[in-house]
């Protein structure tokens, strides 16, 4: 990977596509504060991919001026991993949606995480199927009535942000579309990470499923912001808090009825993700205090690099390999041509 000498600007990262989105649509102020970011991170624009599946969010490699791919469906995270292993020198972005990464994509993702993989997930989560017109997705409420469930969906849906903490990834975050201040800094920290970062986006879709996220995207006390080694507080004045009992279930409380030292101070960089898998239940939908933030964040064997060392090992102890050698190897066997009269 190369850096620039050259300074780059939001400009530089704008594509000169026309941007197809719906007026109004959370996906803007995404891919402006994403293009805003790149500039941060002093890279070359050939050194900088962007991957995504099939879905609304998927157009972005067309507005962002680095090299793209533009998959297929839910198949992202896949294609992504290639890329990071055979060429390590690149910084991979995947961005994907609800419906893309946790639907037909949900095995892709699991898994990158699982091995963590050196790329970057921004999953936006807008709790439909935005681009084929407003069907229940995996994060859609229970009761949902859509086009493809019209007396109400009885799924009972993902919440994005344990799905990364299940599958151990090294760095899970959330945030929302419309907090430009706090989704460039979420967007920065995913970026800069080694390793599999994964970023949810509460991102509003105003034609299919608008005001979904309106109780924490506009009534900023019903966030709980997660921020390492600081007490988790919320509210207007920081008078609620998050307390652990005894046998570790987290709870919320007034801060003036149990004590400020009774709040649990957060710690992102546990190696154990429990703590942060509580957190993440404390809300499994956004319809009231909800936590934001930096949930987990630790260091781990990335598996690109680990796959190189394995072969320049093998290399260094055994010499390079020849493939017509493997091909005609001790494992092979010869097939009867004859044919069988009809």
């Amino acid at each position: 990977m190369t850096t620039t000498n050259l300074p780059l600007t939001k400009k530089d990262f704008t594509s000169d596509q026309e941007v197809r989105w719906c007026p109004g649509c959370g996906d803007y102020a995404v891919l402006a504060t994403v293009q805003g970011l790149l500039p941060d991170l002093g890279l070359a624009r050939e050194d900088i991919v962007f991957v995504s599946g099939i879905g609304c969010s998927s157009r972005f490699p067309y507005y962002v001026d680095t090299y793209g791919f533009h998959s297929i469906h839910g198949r992202a995270p896949a294609i992504a991993a290639g890329i990071t292993v055979t060429r390590p020198d690149l910084k991979v972005f995947v961005v994907t949606g609800d419906g893309d990464g946790l639907s037909i994509g949900g095995n892709h993702l699991i898994h990158a995480m699982r091995r963590n993989n050196n790329m970057t997930i921004i999953l936006f989560n807008n709790q439909i199927y935005g681009l084929t017109k407003g069907q229940y997705s995996p994060t859609s409420e229970v009761g949902k009535i859509t086009k493809s469930t019209p007396f109400g969906s009885l799924d009972y849906p993902f919440n994005p942000v344990s799905v990364a903490l299940g599958a151990e990834a090294t760095f899970v975050a959330r945030s929302i579309d419309n907090d430009r201040e706090h989704l460039a800094r979420m967007v920065g920290l995913a970026a800069r990470h080694t390793g599999t970062a994964f970023l949810e986006v509460y991102q509003n879709c105003n034609i299919f499923n608008d005001g979904a996220f309106d109780a924490v995207r506009d009534h900023k006390e019903n966030q709980i912001r997660l921020e390492h080694g600081q007490p988790i507080v919320f509210g207007e004045n920081g008078e609620r808090g998050v307390v652990m009992e005894h046998d570790g279930t987290l709870h919320m409380a007034a801060v003036a009825d149990v004590g400020l030292e009774r709040v649990l101070v957060h710690d992102a960089h546990r190696d154990d993700p429990g703590l942060a898998f509580a957190l993440s239940r404390l809300a499994h939908s956004p319809t009231g205090p909800t936590p934001i933030g930096l949930f987990r964040q630790v260091a781990r064997p990335v598996y690109g690099l680990e796959l190189q060392r394995q072969i320049d090992h093998a290399v260094a102890s055994r010499g390079r390999g020849d493939l017509s050698t493997l091909l005609a190897g001790p494992d092979t066997w010869t097939v009867d041509g004859s044919q069988s009269s009809g």
